[in-house]
């Protein structure tokens, strides 16, 4: 289970002050960290980040403000709290003035600082889920079930809890709107990170002269508009999983630097000379041949083998039209608006299943959707369908039913499991009686 303490860093000279702190602040909920002075708490700021810093306003080896100042730029989404001595209050104020969130005078009060110190974290915690959710804007967060009873829904389930504990890079690749999204949420749910976000970011939507800045950060004054220092992703999705969705998208030169993050660890930020070191487990996700890419030299080859190290591909819907009622079925009852169920006629299912899905699943949903709108008493007929599916489906060359369907799957089964007639059923998720049945029903031997 990842540590869910937030960690916070006393900077005092005064060993009994830092003593006091790191025992009285200490709880379930935090993780306290101390330094003597302002060279001490540099270290470890550059070595990771805090989410409070509780900083004495006078230190031996820094003049006035000039800490605050390099903290604020290292870690500006930071909370700096302020301990100031008598006739320090002018400090203090300046100190507001320059990003501290609050000051305590001594000799402080520990209950009043404590709950400084807990207020000044919900603040953090808010600013990072706010970010958080402005990358998972546009993405479905709906359920990561897997709806589907195919051989290849049953091995991306099978792949998903075998990868899911595992600490390596997965690239899941497939057509668009197959539910690569889908799979990224289930390997990170089924993770030892669980409790902690998934951070998501679509790189086709990354500018490609500042790729670099939202990923990994940058510092104030490293390039023209950067006028105050910024955290990247990777700051975010320490302890957690990042999902890079279209990774093909990806700047050559960044994916150099992606390469080298994911090989130790670490990473700086624009304009910053010292290495952080994180904890990420990365998740891919491309509709791209990436393997042909790299023979066209628009993919480094050194990151498609490290991010290759473990592929699951989604088959188009096409190939698994055994789904489709299921898919049906679940997305008729999840999108209803109310309490009015849903159904299907046979002749609108049956154009369902002759259509090849271009789309895949996302173009199933929005189908679904609109078919809901347009359906009279629930019922939902052909003419809910768009005018484009029904004419393909019609003029298609198979003619392809639901009875069909099943006895396909059911063929399939029954020869994969070399005619074992209890372990098809098992497959099939039916009882061996139903399987009988059908097998009469469809004149399979």
């Amino acid at each position: 289970m990842v540590n869910e303490k937030y960690p916070v860093l006393v900077i005092d000279d005064e060993e009994p002050i830092r003593r006091l702190l790191q025992k009285e602040l200490a709880n379930s909920g935090r993780e306290i960290f101390t330094a003597a002075t302002a060279a001490e708490a540099m270290a470890l700021v550059r070595s990771r980040w805090f989410d409070v810093i509780i900083m004495d306003l006078r230190l031996p080896d820094t003049t006035n403000l000039d800490l605050l100042i390099k903290v604020r730029d290292s870690i500006p989404h930071t909370e700096v709290i302020m301990i100031t001595g008598h006739g320090d209050i002018d400090s203090a104020v300046e100190a507001m003035k320059l990003g501290a969130c609050d000051f305590i005078p001594k000799p402080f009060n520990l209950d009043r600082l404590d709950l400084v110190v807990e207020k000044a974290h919900q603040r953090v915690r808010l600013s990072r889920e706010n970010m958080i959710l402005r990358h998972k804007a546009g993405y479905d967060q709906g359920t990561v079930k897997f709806i589907g009873n195919s051989m290849a829904i049953r091995n991306i389930q099978f792949l998903v809890d075998k990868v899911a504990p595992a600490n390596i890079p997965v690239l899941i690749t497939g057509e668009s709107g197959v539910g690569k999204d889908v799979v990224a949420h289930a390997i990170h749910d089924r993770s030892g990170r669980a409790g902690n976000e998934l951070i998501i970011k679509n790189c086709a939507s990354l500018q490609k002269d500042l790729a670099r800045s939202e990923l990994f950060g940058h510092v104030k004054g490293s390039f023209t508009g950067a006028d105050e220092s910024r955290e990247g992703l990777m700051s975010y999705a320490h302890e957690s999983t990042l999902f890079l969705d279209e990774i093909g998208e990806l700047p050559l030169e960044v994916q150099a630097s992606l390469l080298r993050m994911l090989e130790t660890q670490t990473y700086r930020r624009v304009g910053e000379k010292d290495e952080r070191r994180v904890d990420i487990r990365f998740l891919f996700a491309t509709n791209r041949d990436l393997a042909d890419e790299v023979k066209k030299g628009r993919f480094n080859e050194a990151f498609y083998h490290r991010i290759n190290v473990f592929n699951i591909d989604i088959p188009p819907l096409r190939e698994r039209k055994e789904d489709l009622p299921l898919l049906v079925d679940y997305f008729l009852t999840s999108l209803s608006p109310d309490s009015t169920t849903y159904r299907m006629v046979q002749n609108a299912m049956d154009c369902v299943l002759r259509y090849d899905w271009p789309g895949n699943i996302r173009e199933l949903r929005n189908v679904i959707e609109r078919s809901i709108i347009l359906a009279e008493n629930g019922i939902i007929t052909e003419r809910c369908l768009p005018r484009e599916l029904v004419v393909s489906a019609e003029t298609s060359e198979a003619s392809i039913t639901l009875e069909s369907v099943e006895k396909k799957h059911i063929l399939k089964m029954l020869n994969f499991y070399n005619g074992n007639r209890r372990k098809a059923a098992e497959a099939l998720g039916i009882s061996r009686k139903t399987l009988y049945r059908k097998m009469s029903q469809f004149n399979v031997e």
